[in-house]
C-alpha cells in the first residue's frame, strides 16, 4: 500500500463529500471505490463505481460521512487527489485535482502520469 503516515491518500471537498453521502444513502451502497484504467486519448481514465463491501487491500478514506475505497493498483497514482464535485450549467460531476497527472486531454476525461 502507498501511504504516508498520518496524511490520507485523497481528499474530498465539502460538495464531494456530500455528493457521494447522498449516492451512498441512495441504494444503501457502502461508498465509492476509485481507481484508474487504461483508455482514453492521454492513456488513463478515472474509474467510480458503487461498492457494496469492503476488499481488504482497498486504502479506505471517510471524510464528513462519505467513504471512498482506492483500488490497489490505483494508490500510487492517486496519492494527493482531491476530489471535488463540481456543478454547471450543462453538466456536473465529480473532478480530480490529481497532482501526480503530467498531462490531460481537452475534454479533461483522460489523463497521463509520470512514468512511476
Amino acid at each position: 500500500m502507498f501511504s504516508i503516515p498520518g496524511k490520507q491518500a485523497v481528499t474530498m471537498t465539502p460538495r464531494a463529500a456530500q455528493q457521494i453521502v447522498k449516492l451512498m444513502k441512495k441504494d444503501g451502497h457502502e461508498g465509492l471505490r476509485i481507481g484508474v484504467k487504461k483508455g482514453g486519448c492521454a492513456g488513463m481514465e478515472y474509474t467510480m463505481d458503487y461498492v457494496d463491501s469492503v476488499d481488504p487491500n482497498d486504502e479506505v478514506v471517510e471524510q464528513d460521512g462519505a467513504r471512498v475505497m482506492i483500488a490497489p493498483m490505483a494508490q500510487m497514482f492517486l496519492f494527493g487527489t482531491e476530489i471535488d464535485y463540481e456543478v454547471a450549467l450543462l453538466e456536473s460531476g465529480f473532478k480530480f485535482n490529481n497532482p501526480n497527472v503530467t498531462e490531460a486531454c481537452g475534454c479533461g476525461e483522460s489523463i497521463k502520469f509520470a512514468d512511476m
